[in-house]
């Protein structure tokens, strides 16, 4: 039995990780008690377990009351995303830097360490233009929103090394298919292409046809939260953070295996109208080698086909 925390619970994974943790548990122990912040609830589903906490990260008051519920697994999930923080750097900063560390300091009070799971970024990675990208590479964050991301790992590592919480960084590609516009996130057009295809509906994308991205599944992107929150942390790296596997694609392969399932046609419903600071960010991804993250058992979806099916069998 498990007294289990997520923040950042409305949002697109974080209502895909409710679901899934009430239906399924973690690893077969089911969850007492799921607590859930963000500044509105008001679409949860109903259910004993839950308990909703409506109100900011960025507030210390709000931070405190969460705690006093005595999670043992916290998801971090909760961000200003990466566009809008972009526009609003403060509020980027105090949500995706500031709360991250206070909730890291707060966990100090918990009557046992929690187990902290982390959602960082691939835009810790910046502008890539090698070739090929692996689990060494040195990121360099080319906007606001990764750098931050990239010192709340940081910050992680070292407050599990001071023991305030046993804590473990995942980097996210772009999870689709977010059904709302989400005009603060910057890389809102790979969900988009999802819904107005299946739809049948024309869309133009802010990117070049030969555009690349790393994708994945919201289905496969919470299995691997999950699976962090659960194994021995002994098996981590000193540095507590990991790329989740991902799938490498070019935007016309995503629209061809889409293609396949909704019809030929629907193929011709794409229009591109690129937008530099979207498609340099954002489409220009290379190739990712994630060893250490499969050795621990993370997962991609594994093909353009297996990507558009789990998307839709989790709709």
């Amino acid at each position: 039995m498990s007294r289990v925390l997520v923040t950042g619970a409305a949002g697109f994974v974080g209502q895909a990780l409710v679901r899934r943790l009430l239906d399924d548990g973690i690893q077969g122990r089911p969850v007492r008690q799921l607590v859930l912040s963000d500044l509105s609830l008001a679409s949860v589903r109903q259910d004993p377990r839950l308990v909703l906490e409506e109100g900011s990260v960025a507030d210390r008051d709000v931070l405190q009351r969460l705690l006093r519920h005595q999670p043992e697994i916290i998801f971090h999930l909760a961000s200003v995303p990466g566009g809008a923080a972009e526009r609003d750097p403060t509020l980027g900063r105090a949500v995706n830097l500031e709360a991250t560390l206070n909730l890291m300091e707060a966990c100090q009070a918990l009557e046992q360490t929690a187990r902290l799971v982390y959602a960082s970024s691939i835009a810790v990675y910046g502008d890539t233009r090698a070739s090929s990208v692996n689990e060494d590479v040195t990121p360099s964050p080319a906007i606001t929103y990764g750098a931050h991301k990239l010192a709340c790992e940081t910050l992680l590592a070292d407050a599990s090394r001071r023991g305030w919480v046993d804590g473990c960084s995942l980097r996210l590609p772009g999870i689709v298919a977010r059904r709302d516009e989400s005009p603060g996130l910057a890389s809102a057009f790979m969900s988009q292409l999802f819904w107005k295809m299946a739809a049948g509906q024309p869309i133009t994308l802010p990117v070049s046809p030969d555009g690349t991205c790393w994708w994945m599944s919201v289905k496969t992107c919470v299995s691997n939260l999950v699976h962090m929150a659960a194994m021995d942390s002994g098996r981590w790296s000193s540095g507590r953070t990991y790329q989740m596997p991902v799938l490498h694609r070019g935007i016309d392969e995503v629209v061809q295996a889409l293609a396949r399932c909704f019809g030929p046609d629907t193929a011709g419903l794409i229009h591109y109208e690129p937008d530099p600071f979207i498609d340099k960010n954002f489409a220009r991804y290379p190739q990712l080698s994630t060893p250490r993250a499969e050795e621990i058992g993370l997962r991609s979806d594994g093909s353009a086909d297996e990507l558009v099916r789990n998307v839709f069998a989790h709709s």
